[in-house]
């Protein structure tokens, strides 16, 4: 019993030294007027808490700032807001990085920023950071996540002197979630960075051999009587735009289109937000980067509509959640082209997307660390038109009404562990399918924090008048691992049956496998003779179907990096896979394709960012010796910045692969064989990027893209029932594989914030496209042909103005 009571007794201690340890702050009342311009010389600022004495996070871990280089910062609150302000100390003006890179981009600048924790949850925080030149960057964290696309409104300015520079923020609580407790103490940390020498501070001692950045903050202690205002803004719009867009002839088609509507946001209580999209307008997004897609995956693109990338965190967690399902292609879009066909007729309109009508948000967080997300968005049905060979004309739906549904239950526990549950839920009108997919997640940690369980238990459910009986599928994601100090390591086990389906509102490349892996790595973080800091990893994944149980994969692989005193990073990749089974590649479930042996290895470098001129460089070779199968890919990244408003990067991307072995085409007559090739493919992707900023509120974008990809076939072989291939000599011509592809864009975007958070912008967007069996033609020619064949152009003005509730009653009462 008295070793228990011992025991008991050393944890009691041991608690207590670590919340001595903490750093702490007093959260002081101001009730003096502050102007924010970037000088803290007011009164107020005297009498303001201070925070000094920051802590090396990188690249040694723990030094004290240098007595030349300090920073010296306040910070206090009133009624209304709080305010951070102070005076980062350089020896010379040369030694701050600099450049106008725009809204929440840090680039190469050297920047300052503070952290709350308002819940002390020890998981979830809101950061507000400033550059030198006074642009700001907004971060939303969770545990081991850091989300750039949420984004608030609050003020900041800076200025640069011959000994450093200074700063001031006004962060309203409108931007903030916080209890309504009359007395608060809030996680609080300070984050500086100071390019040019790799190094980065933090107040309270952010340990890289410890896992969590809101777990390692201070406190901010005592704050009193905050009330959390009114959240209501409105950002209404209005665009237009002008579209010119080729026929099957080329001949240049115009048209045009005025559109309107609205953004909302309300803060339904002081921890929860309402967002609604009222007819939305995505028009000036940046083109997708499409590629030439071999696989017999979908390609997964990126999201760049703001609504769907804004405050998503809660909606994305168990990886269940893939906007771009929304707005996506009509889910019966080849209907309108079978039916056309089986009249013998032609296509005259066919819509290749949905259109959204309203989408909505709410979330937020309790006091207590509940988290609660709800979203929820509808589209439009669609139609194409068709006319048979007597050219009658037959409308078909392509996509009904569609309403997609989003529930997310999360509830934060201690020691940085957390629960969650969600529901995704797609219903259609009429006889096509809904889908419902339910998952409970859980992230549980020790009270050190260093080991770690987490996972997710899934179960998808498809019904409707289509899909006959309701269909119900099994998932789970089983992991277990250490992250603390030096060494880590992880375990896993996936597992999916051939029932569960996630892809009406998810992404999955498939299902029906079980998949058991490991993974261990090693990281040395204290500087040495040439380095800052080295990382090892290595790992071991095996791979069956789960249904019938067969072998598909097994693969070794292992990396390494390091950044180097310069400022340099270097390191490698190795990938060994023996002869696998492919249950996909054939496109005929039933049928497998025996993937030969083979091996990948690539190295890659990247100087110093801070500098003038920057490049990254990566290459890597691939090897199947069965059928002398060899590819070659190289990337090649060149940055330069001319000023502080003007840089250019240009980057090249290509892949040479000789004897590539894949599938090739169908039988003409039994659509369930499958035939396979060796192929040649040559891919080429050059970008450019060009950006000029006036100042830190106006800039001009411009990236242009060129994609190219040739694939030649050699050599044909059927697939036989064993999985292995055999030889045939002849073909029938009109499967001829080889294709010759090519994508053009141009996205260029002259944005002005003309009040804050209001815009206009004035894009001009170009697209050209072109798909043969020509494949003779070598990159050069096929830039040109791509280039001089007709184009689609679109020029458009989008208007966006910020209406905040509370400054328009001010404003009336003036």
């Amino acid at each position: 019993m008295k070793y228990i009571l011992l025991f008991i007794l050393l944890l009691n201690i041991q608690t207590l030294l670590a919340q001595d340890s903490m750093r702490k702050v007093p959260a002081l009342r101001n009730t003096l007027p502050v102007k924010i311009d970037g000088i803290p010389g007011e009164a107020a600022w005297s009498a303001a808490a201070a925070i000094d004495k920051l802590i090396q996070q990188r690249p040694v871990f723990g030094l004290a700032e240098n007595e030349k280089t300090r920073t010296q910062a306040w910070i206090m609150y009133d009624d209304e807001a709080v305010y951070f302000g102070g005076f980062n100390h350089e020896e010379t003006k040369d030694s701050i990085s600099t450049e106008l890179g725009g809204r929440d981009r840090l680039g190469i600048n050297d920047f300052i920023g503070v952290v709350f924790d308002t819940y002390k949850d020890e998981i979830n925080g809101v950061g507000f950071y400033v550059t030198a030149l006074g642009e700001q960057v907004d971060l939303k964290y969770s545990l081991n996540n850091e989300d750039a696309s949420w984004s608030t409104v609050y003020q900041s300015a800076t200025k640069i002197t011959d000994s450093g520079w200074s700063f001031e923020m006004r962060i309203p609580y409108s931007a903030l979630r916080f209890s309504k407790n009359k007395i608060q103490d809030w996680g609080i940390n300070i984050i500086r960075r100071r390019t040019k020498t790799g190094q980065q501070f933090t107040w309270s001692p952010v340990d890289p051999n410890k896992f969590g950045l809101m777990s390692q903050a201070g406190r901010w202690t005592n704050i009193q009587n905050i009330k959390s205002p009114l959240r209501l803004s409105f950002s209404p719009y209005f665009s237009s735009y002008l579209d010119y867009t080729p026929d099957k002839n080329g001949n240049q088609q115009s048209s045009n289109s005025v559109n309107g509507g609205m953004d909302v946001k309300y803060g339904l209580s002081k921890g929860f937000t309402l967002d609604l999209t009222l007819i939305p307008d995505f028009g000036q997004v940046q083109s997708d980067r499409q590629v030439l897609n071999l696989s017999p995956f979908e390609v997964r693109y990126g999201e760049n509509r703001p609504f769907f990338t804004e405050g998503t965190e809660l909606f994305n967690k168990g990886n269940l959640f893939y906007s771009r399902r929304i707005g996506d292609r009509p889910i019966n879009a080849g209907l309108t082209g079978a039916l056309a066909k089986d009249g013998k007729g032609t296509i005259i309109t066919n819509p290749t997307q949905t259109k959204l009508i309203n989408a909505t948000k709410i979330s937020g967080r309790t006091s207590k660390g509940l988290g609660i997300g709800f979203f929820n968005a509808i589209t439009k049905p669609q139609h194409g038109y068709y006319s048979d060979s007597i050219n009658n004309e037959y409308k078909v739906e392509t996509s009904p009404w569609t309403n997609y549904n989003i529930v997310v239950l999360d509830k934060t526990l201690k020691n940085n562990s957390s629960v969650t549950l969600v529901n995704t839920n797609v219903l259609r009108s009429g006889g096509d399918r809904d889908a419902n997919v339910t998952a409970a997640l859980f992230d549980i940690y020790d009270k050190k924090i260093d080991w770690n369980v987490w996972g997710k238990i899934g179960n998808s459910r498809i019904s409707g008048a289509n899909a006959g009986k309701t269909i119900s599928g099994y998932n789970h994601e089983l992991n277990f691992g250490k992250f603390r100090g030096p060494f880590n390591f992880e375990v896993h086990h996936f597992l999916a049956d051939d029932k569960y389906q996630q892809n009406d509102l998810g992404y999955a490349t498939n299902n029906n496998f079980n998949v058991l892996g490991a993974g261990a790595w090693y990281k040395v973080t204290k500087p040495k003779s040439f380095y800052n800091r080295l990382f090892f990893q290595a790992r071991i994944n095996y791979s069956q179907l789960h249904f019938p149980r067969r072998y598909q994969s097994f693969s070794i692989g292992h990396h390494a990096d390091a950044q180097l005193k310069s400022l340099w990073s270097v390191g490698w990749n190795i990938n060994i896979n023996p002869e696998q089974q492919d249950f996909y590649e054939a496109r005929n479930w039933g049928s497998k394709f025996k993937v030969p042996g083979s091996w990948q290895a690539e190295g890659f470098f990247s100087t110093n960012s801070a500098k003038k001129y920057a490049v990254s460089f990566e290459y890597g070779i691939r090897k199947s010796p069965k059928y002398n199968g060899i590819g070659n890919d190289l990337s090649f990244n060149n940055r330069y910045r001319f000023s502080d408003k003007f840089n250019l990067s240009l980057n090249t991307n290509m892949g040479i692969s000789s004897n590539d072995l894949g599938f090739a085409f169908f039988d003409n007559v039994k659509r369930d064989t499958s035939f396979f090739g060796l192929r040649d493919r040559n891919t080429v992707e050059n970008s450019l990027f060009v950006k000029y900023s006036f100042n830190t509120k106006m800039g001009i974008n411009l990236q242009a893209r060129h994609y190219w990809s040739r694939v030649v076939y050699s050599k044909f072989f059927s697939l036989k029932e064993d999985g292995y291939l055999q030889d045939i000599n002849n073909i029938d011509p009109h499967n001829d594989p080889n294709i010759n592809y090519n994508f053009f864009t141009v996205d260029m975007v002259y944005s002005w914030e003309f009040a804050q958070g209001s815009f206009i912008n004035l894009a001009w967007k170009n697209l050209g496209e072109q798909a043969s069996s020509l494949v003779n033609e070598k990159y050069y020619r096929n830039f040109s042909n791509t280039i001089s064949t007709p184009h689609a152009n679109n020029l458009s003005v989008k208007i966006i103005y910020f209406l905040d509730y509370l400054d328009l009653k001010k404003k009336r009462k003036k």
